[in-house]
């Protein structure tokens, strides 16, 4: 009996990891004209609230919020010159978001934003968040919060984990006169989640209903806000469609996670990656990766090998802990695909500090691989350990994007960088 082989694929690049990073290495390489390969299990992306941060707090201890992120940036360089930010200029930072976002727009996903200003957004909380790009459905949540006009914060019957009551009592702090309603979801039917109520909306039958519901509400109003669920597949007519029958700006706000952002993102992206002749390997594992001469041989499948990839370059973009891109033993971490050499504290009784939330932040945060000022990871010898492959995103070394608020603005840059700098190769 034969035993056939498992197809082989030969690109220019493999990109190992679906998250925000892998989404825009893949992104940055097509438009580079790279043959591109994709493979990584996109657990994650269903947790972005669809924000695009580049920086908005440091010193993470002092809890200091910025309004120009390129400050903060120059601040952050020259307290943390280790950090990942160090090794990138404003113009790639800047060309980097600009690619991004035109790649976004051109599959359907807006973004908008200041000039080296952040954008301020509400959370599910009432508070204010600090980012630097912010999707179209969000977008009129900063000419609110900046200028304070009258203003109605909606929630929905049986909908879970959002209390518009709440975020009007928040915000009131800074936003005086907001008001709150909550409202029967169209259709009659129970909305405790909100991916069939993002659905539900995309029918012009259920705005018009929320439309009508909506009216005795509005008197004195002139912006609307809802709960992240304004369409998945067709958010740009969804939100157009409902602020042309309220007659006034509509934006989101984000909602706890897993969310209709998320899921968003990463059914645009899956699409466009298909669509763009991409070798797409969703759900799927880079199973093991030889070195060879001229590039990687990479098998990839879930359990057992299903292709091969042949790629001239490689991008590791596996996150984290939470990806998975960094895996916790007894002994310490280390990194799953290739490897390769992990910074960490020396022991694990250095890894977290001695209160759950110190100020500074916890050793085992800042974890990851250690990269030169191209991002190719570092071997044993402090040398880069192969040619051809980058590291980019929240498996770098040196960073703690969750409280300095820059977990996008690191994923795109870096991907950004490691993209120019394989493609300059060719």
């Amino acid at each position: 009996m034969t035993v056939q082989s498992p197809p082989r694929h030969d690109v220019d690049l493999m990109v190992i990891g679906t998250g925000l990073a892998g989404m825009a290495a893949a992104a940055m390489a097509l438009r580079r004209g790279l043959s591109v390969a994709l493979a990584g299990a996109p657990g994650e992306s269903l947790f972005a609230s669809g924000l695009l941060d580049l920086l908005a707090v440091h010193p993470v201890k002092d809890g200091r919020l910025w309004d120009d992120p390129f400050a903060a940036l120059a601040a952050l360089a020259a307290d943390e010159p280790d950090h990942p930010y160090a090794k990138l200029s404003r113009p790639d930072i800047e060309a980097a978001f600009a690619a991004f976002t035109a790649f976004l727009g051109e599959i359907g996903l807006d973004y908008h934003g200041h000039d080296g200003k952040n954008a301020m957004v509400l959370t599910p909380v009432g508070t204010i968040k600090h980012t630097y790009r912010v999707p179209a459905g969000m977008w009129a949540a900063d000419h609110g919060i900046r200028r304070t006009p009258p203003a109605l914060i909606v929630d929905f019957e049986g909908f879970k984990g959002f209390s518009s009551a709440q975020i009007a009592q928040t915000a009131g702090i800074f936003w005086p006169g907001l008001a709150h309603a909550r409202l029967p979801f169209p259709g009659g039917r129970p909305a405790p989640y909100p991916e069939p109520m993002a659905l539900a909306l995309e029918s012009p039958t259920y705005r018009e209903e929320l439309a009508k519901a909506l009216s005795p509400h509005l008197r004195g109003r002139e912006m609307v806000g809802f709960p992240a669920v304004l369409g998945i597949y067709r958010t740009r007519e969804t939100l157009a469609a409902l602020t042309e029958l309220l007659g006034m700006p509509v934006f989101e706000i984000p909602t706890i996670p897993p969310a209709v952002t998320g899921i968003r993102l990463k059914a645009a992206f899956e699409e466009a990656m298909a669509r763009m002749g991409v070798a797409t390997f969703f759900q799927k594992l880079v199973l093991g990766v030889r070195a060879e001469s001229g590039g990687f041989a990479c098998d990839v499948g879930w359990s057992a090998p299903e292709a091969e990839v042949r790629a001239r370059g490689a991008i590791l973009a596996t996150g984290r802990f939470f990806g998975k891109g960094l895996v916790p033993h007894r002994k310490g971490v280390i990194e799953a695909v290739f490897g390769l050499p992990v910074v960490q504290p020396a022991s694990r009784s250095k890894w977290h500090g001695e209160r759950m939330f110190d100020p500074a932040g916890h050793a085992i945060n800042r974890a990851g691989l250690a990269t030169d000022g191209r991002f190719r990871p570092l071997g044993a010898d402090g040398r880069p350990a192969f040619d051809g492959l980058y590291a980019v995103g929240a498996i770098l070394a040196g960073h703690d994007w969750t409280r300095q608020k820059c977990g996008a603005g690191l994923a795109l840059a870096t991907a950004y960088a490691a993209v120019e700098d394989f493609a300059g190769r060719r």
